[in-house]
């Protein structure tokens, strides 16, 4: 899974405990309730955030008590969604009998889902081959080809296998973490060191299902690092470069948001207002204008290293900046060249 997809989650189980229930852990209490489930894969749910107990997320060893109310999330819904091949266009920038790498333009949702059974990334890719694409272990069959996702909101690159070969060694690459995917985003605020190591465990909020939150003492949520580099510091915001060691769901974003660096434009995560700055109204009415320029969060998936699962050869593909981030960019150099006129109304 790559870092940012925005992975919905549907609840399964809507639970009230019995005024009679005894006191017993949540995990053996749900053995007992769900079918086709192992022990640690209720366990790990409970880690990822995916458990509510009375709306508040609880550790494994958690003791029910009577009248309480369980919630399960999952990130599969009830029924997967029967893939219609569509000819939409692709940006393929490199292609063989086992692999694809194609660079995908903000806006495009990668995967169907609710509310988005058509027109993605995935029915693209059904109407291009002609033919079944693999379906990796623990996907489900609407994901074909598909090893990692960016969202709906971010551009950059992908890679999709075209045989079950290719599909397993590539996924045991993002499985050692030894892909090479950096990122460069747009974030707010300029930063104390050019170049350092977010760490935080990043999980699901306890009170919104839609954000993923940093819980710094481990406790909850996956563990989660990400190198980063400032590329450009314009005082309000910043160019950096990052690099995922690992790949969790919003990763840079949450990190990001974590150290009060929110990216550009990312209305999920609050910045999509004036987080650093005057108070003057020009100031704002620029502000608005470059979310106008950019609509969305200011990150892109610049560049992609991999082994060829067949043939063992090193592969390297980069993007460019996609010309929203590059125009956004410009309006800051051009703002922060002539600050001091406009912040003071002249």
């Amino acid at each position: 899974m790559d870092e940012d997809m925005d992975d919905e989650l549907y609840e399964h189980y809507n639970i009230i405990t019995d005024p009679g229930q005894r006191p017993i852990r949540i995990d053996k209490f749900l053995m007992d309730r769900i079918e086709k489930t192992s022990r640690n894969q209720i366990q790990n749910a409970i880690k990822s955030g995916q458990i509510l107990v009375n709306g508040d997320v609880v550790k494994s060893n958690y003791k029910i008590r009577p009248h309480e109310h369980i919630q399960v999330y999952l990130d599969k819904p009830l029924e997967a969604f029967e893939i219609i091949p569509e000819e939409i266009p692709l940006d393929i920038r490199y292609e063989d009998e086992y692999l694809m790498v194609i660079y995908k333009e903000p806006g495009m949702v990668v995967h169907p889902g609710v509310g988005n059974k058509s027109g993605t990334l995935v029915n693209a890719l059904a109407h291009h081959f002609q033919q079944k694409l693999p379906v990796m272990e623990g996907n489900l069959p609407d994901r074909p080809g598909l090893v990692h996702r960016i969202d709906k909101d971010t551009s950059g690159l992908l890679v999709i296998a075209k045989t079950a070969r290719a599909m397993t060694g590539l996924a045991k690459q993002f499985f050692d973490h030894s892909i090479e995917r950096k990122y460069q985003a747009i974030v707010w605020g300029n930063f104390d060191h050019k170049k350092g190591t977010i760490e935080g465990h990043i999980g699901r909020h306890p009170r919104d299902r839609k954000l993923m939150t940093v819980f710094p003492d481990g406790d909850f949520g996956k563990d989660a690092i990400t190198h980063y580099k400032v590329l450009e510091d314009l005082y309000y915001v910043s160019l950096v470069e990052c690099q995922l060691e690992t790949g969790r769901t919003h990763q840079i974003r949450a990190h990001m948001k974590y150290m009060h660096h929110p990216l550009f434009g990312d209305a999920r995560y609050g910045g999509d207002k004036v987080v650093k700055g005057t108070v003057f109204s020009k100031y704002k009415a620029f502000v608005n204008n470059c979310l106008e320029v950019c609509p969305r969060q200011a990150l892109h998936a610049r560049s992609l290293g991999f082994i060829h699962p067949i043939s063992n050869e090193e592969m390297k593909f980069e993007a460019p900046l996609p010309d929203d981030m590059k125009e956004l960019l410009e309006r800051w150099r051009n703002y922060v060249a002539h600050r001091k006129e406009i912040d003071h109304g002249k």
